[in-house]
């Protein structure tokens, strides 16, 4: 799983450098598919139940699941791109948010700040010892805090030789809840905000999740493996 999650890293930066105005989001998903498939692994989400691509691309008020197309990248655009491929049978997964060009407003590079900030606080929480609503409680205290909504359709998984594996994990509720974390666990914390209200709602493509109110939303993820020593997060860059 190491090895899966460095490829993940990898990828993540390979397709940043191909992120600007103009490009078809069907692009990146090439630039991704095709650097996985060179390091010698496969990607997790093509024909995952259907899903037709190898990465999601969710720009501005889509959440996630995003199908890459003949979309266009415009300067301002909150691009959410999730990533996941299998090394020998086992899976990484991580997800980053970033802006196409310069922030459309300091409430939308605020909310990718506080998104990535409380997946740090969610990561902290991934050690033995704690439980498993300790990471959700934790997400949720600085999403709040700062006036942002948590996604609550859309959970964290455990993750291994299945995508999607248990236990769920959620991105708020109320801490020392659920088993105990113990060393072996790997999971995948992936906190899913929203510039207004949390409901989402899923399009016709039945795959892309958007905000019911149509606001921006922003997506980070890792993956996380629990050690004696702490947290590894496998998909570090």
């Amino acid at each position: 799983m190491r090895r899966a999650g460095r490829i993940v890293a990898r990828t993540i930066d390979r397709v940043l450098e191909a992120v600007r105005p103009g490009v078809a989001t069907r692009a990146l998903d090439g630039v991704a598919e095709q650097f996985i498939l060179g390091e010698g692994a496969v990607p997790s989400f093509k024909g995952y139940r259907g899903f037709p691509a190898s990465i999601c691309v969710s720009v501005n008020e889509q959440v996630v699941h995003g199908i890459p197309g003949e979309r266009r990248l415009k300067d301002g655009d909150v691009l959410s791109l999730d990533f996941g491929a299998i090394w020998e049978g086992y899976h990484a997964d991580s997800a980053v948010t970033v802006f196409v060009g310069e922030p459309p407003s300091a409430e939308a590079e605020k909310l990718v700040r506080v998104t990535e900030d409380a997946l740090e606080a969610g990561v902290s929480q991934v050690r033995a010892g704690k439980r498993l609503s300790d990471i959700g409680h934790a997400v949720q205290q600085v999403v709040e805090g700062a006036g942002f909504a948590v996604v609550r359709e859309y959970v964290g998984h455990g993750i291994g030789r299945n995508l999607h594996e248990d236990p769920q994990i959620p991105n708020y509720g109320q801490p020392g809840r659920g088993p105990e974390i113990k060393p072996g666990l790997v999971v995948a914390v992936e906190p899913m905000v929203n510039l207004g209200d949390w409901p989402t709602r899923v399009l016709k493509d039945n795959w892309t999740v958007v905000t019911a109110d149509g606001s921006l939303s922003a997506h980070f993820e890792h993956t996380i493996a629990v050690t004696a020593d702490g947290p590894e997060v496998l998909t570090a860059r």
